[in-house]
Protein backbone atom coordinates (compact mmCIF):
# COMPACT_ATOMS: atom_id res chain seq x y z
CA UNK A 1 0.00 0.00 0.00
CA UNK A 2 1.50 3.33 -0.94
CA UNK A 3 1.73 6.29 1.55
CA UNK A 4 -1.20 8.86 1.45
CA UNK A 5 1.03 11.85 0.64
CA UNK A 6 3.51 11.57 -2.12
CA UNK A 7 5.47 14.15 -3.36
CA UNK A 8 5.66 15.28 -7.02
CA UNK A 9 9.52 14.70 -6.86
CA UNK A 10 9.16 11.14 -6.24
CA UNK A 11 6.24 10.69 -9.31
CA UNK A 12 7.21 9.44 -12.59
CA UNK A 13 6.19 11.81 -15.57
CA UNK A 14 3.55 9.32 -16.24
CA UNK A 15 1.82 9.78 -13.08
CA UNK A 16 2.38 13.54 -12.76
CA UNK A 17 0.35 13.88 -16.21
CA UNK A 18 -2.09 11.22 -14.84
CA UNK A 19 -2.34 13.55 -11.67
CA UNK A 20 -3.00 16.47 -13.48
CA UNK A 21 -5.48 14.88 -15.29
CA UNK A 22 -7.51 13.73 -13.05
CA UNK A 23 -6.81 16.91 -11.26
CA UNK A 24 -8.58 18.94 -14.07
CA UNK A 25 -11.40 16.63 -14.29
CA UNK A 26 -12.16 16.91 -10.46
CA UNK A 27 -12.70 20.68 -11.18
CA UNK A 28 -14.26 20.03 -14.15
CA UNK A 29 -17.00 18.61 -12.09
CA UNK A 30 -17.14 20.60 -9.17
CA UNK A 31 -17.81 23.28 -11.18
CA UNK A 32 -20.45 21.78 -13.34
CA UNK A 33 -21.57 20.90 -9.84
CA UNK A 34 -21.71 24.46 -8.53
CA UNK A 35 -23.58 25.41 -11.49
CA UNK A 36 -26.93 22.17 -11.07
CA UNK A 37 -26.67 23.43 -7.65
CA UNK A 38 -27.08 27.08 -7.83
CA UNK A 39 -23.42 27.55 -6.73
CA UNK A 40 -24.39 28.32 -2.43
CA UNK A 41 -22.66 27.37 0.30
CA UNK A 42 -25.20 24.84 1.25
CA UNK A 43 -24.01 23.17 -1.68
CA UNK A 44 -21.96 21.16 0.14
CA UNK A 45 -18.93 22.37 -1.95
CA UNK A 46 -16.94 24.85 -0.13
CA UNK A 47 -13.78 26.79 -1.66
CA UNK A 48 -11.63 28.80 0.47
CA UNK A 49 -11.83 32.76 0.37
CA UNK A 50 -7.93 32.58 -1.11
CA UNK A 51 -8.55 30.34 -4.10
CA UNK A 52 -8.71 32.52 -6.69
CA UNK A 53 -9.68 32.10 -10.59
CA UNK A 54 -7.63 28.44 -11.70
CA UNK A 55 -4.67 29.14 -13.79
CA UNK A 56 -4.38 27.17 -16.91
CA UNK A 57 -0.66 25.31 -17.90
CA UNK A 58 -0.23 25.50 -21.23
CA UNK A 59 1.18 21.92 -22.64
CA UNK A 60 4.81 23.39 -23.07
CA UNK A 61 5.24 24.20 -19.41
CA UNK A 62 3.62 20.86 -18.36
CA UNK A 63 5.99 19.47 -20.55
CA UNK A 64 8.69 21.29 -18.77
CA UNK A 65 7.63 20.42 -15.38
CA UNK A 66 7.37 16.81 -16.91
CA UNK A 67 10.83 16.92 -18.03
CA UNK A 68 12.27 18.49 -14.69
CA UNK A 69 10.23 15.94 -12.66
CA UNK A 70 12.12 12.97 -15.20
CA UNK A 71 15.17 14.36 -14.83
CA UNK A 72 15.32 14.75 -11.10
CA UNK A 73 13.92 10.92 -10.88
CA UNK A 74 16.28 9.66 -12.81
CA UNK A 75 19.15 11.45 -10.97
CA UNK A 76 17.77 9.54 -8.16
CA UNK A 77 17.56 6.32 -9.16
CA UNK A 78 21.26 6.65 -10.91
CA UNK A 79 22.48 7.52 -7.42
CA UNK A 80 20.35 4.86 -5.53
CA UNK A 81 22.68 2.14 -7.68
CA UNK A 82 25.90 3.57 -6.82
Amino acid sequence: MQPAMTTLSTLSPQALRRAATIKEKIERLEGELNRLLGGSASSGVVRAASDGPKRKVSAATRAKIAARVKASWAKRKADSKK
